[in-house]
């Protein structure tokens, strides 16, 4: 079932929320820092030595570094599997060279109908979904290569030989298409935005009695964490903008063949 719009491309949303929260909270604790109460706690807070962020700060940039190495880890994935599956087309291919004449037509246009049925699942790929076209084209790959027609004309051996690089192909597309389906793990982002704003609060602490150094020191952590937050975000499906994966090695897998 297709998904919705918004739900397809929530990260972009959740990646204004890293933005917005993380300067919101900045202000919240600025203003904070000049309350009675704060004021009066200042003396206790001053005892929390400036080593005491690092503990934090190296937490919230861990979790950070994982979750960025997930995504990028996803993006490396489907590229490979595109690779593999352009690989494997295009061996399949040149298999059916191996075939008799009146068979080879045949085969090799139901392999040009799956290189561009499959070329052309990426928009139902940037939603979250797949191209029917692409699944029967894939299944009808199976079943013609498996067939006793192509046993019969190729013999065991080619046969075999051709089945292993449908198999390749399916499985480098259900690859592509489980990457696709990559989300914001919402649990995770909470753990690292709870993080980010203990660091915060250890900032706003250390600097107690100097709320304006504070405040500039909290700045600071914010550009250099919200930002990149929202980047590791916003690149959450490999086959969406602004990074997407291309399906210009599907495309040209048969050029000229």
């Amino acid at each position: 079932m297709m998904r919705k719009a918004w739900q397809t491309h929530d990260h972009y949303a959740y990646g204004a929320i890293a933005v917005i929260g993380t300067f919101g909270a900045i202000a919240v604790l600025s203003w904070l820092a000049t309350t009675a109460t704060w004021i009066g706690l200042v003396p206790q807070m001053t005892q929390v030595t400036p080593p005491f962020m690092n503990i934090l700060g190296v937490l919230f940039g861990l979790t950070l570094a994982f979750l960025a190495n997930d995504t990028w880890s996803a993006h490396d994935r489907a590229r490979a599997a595109v690779l593999r599956e352009a690989d494997a087309i295009r061996g399949l291919d040149i298999l059916t060279d191996a075939t008799p004449e009146d068979q080879r037509a045949v085969l090799r246009q139901a392999v040009r109908d799956y290189a561009s049925a499959s070329a052309a699942e990426w928009p139902a790929l940037a939603r979250c979904d797949t191209s029917a076209a692409a699944a029967d084209a894939a299944d009808h790959l199976l079943s013609l290569f498996s067939g006793p027609s192509v046993n019969k004309a190729a013999g065991g051996t080619l046969q075999q030989a051709m089945l292993g690089q449908v198999a390749a192909i399916r499985e480098s597309r259900d690859i592509r298409i489980g990457l696709s389906r990559t989300h914001v793990n919402p649990l995770k982002w909470l753990g690292m935005a709870f993080l980010g704003f203990l660091t915060l609060v250890s900032v706003a602490v250390i600097h107690a009695g100097d709320p304006g150094t504070a405040l500039i020191a909290m700045g600071l952590f914010g550009l250099a964490a919200a930002p990149t937050a929202a980047i590791v975000l916003i690149h959450g499906n490999p086959f969406q903008p602004p990074s997407a994966v291309s399906p210009a090695h599907l495309a040209g897998a048969l050029a000229g063949r």
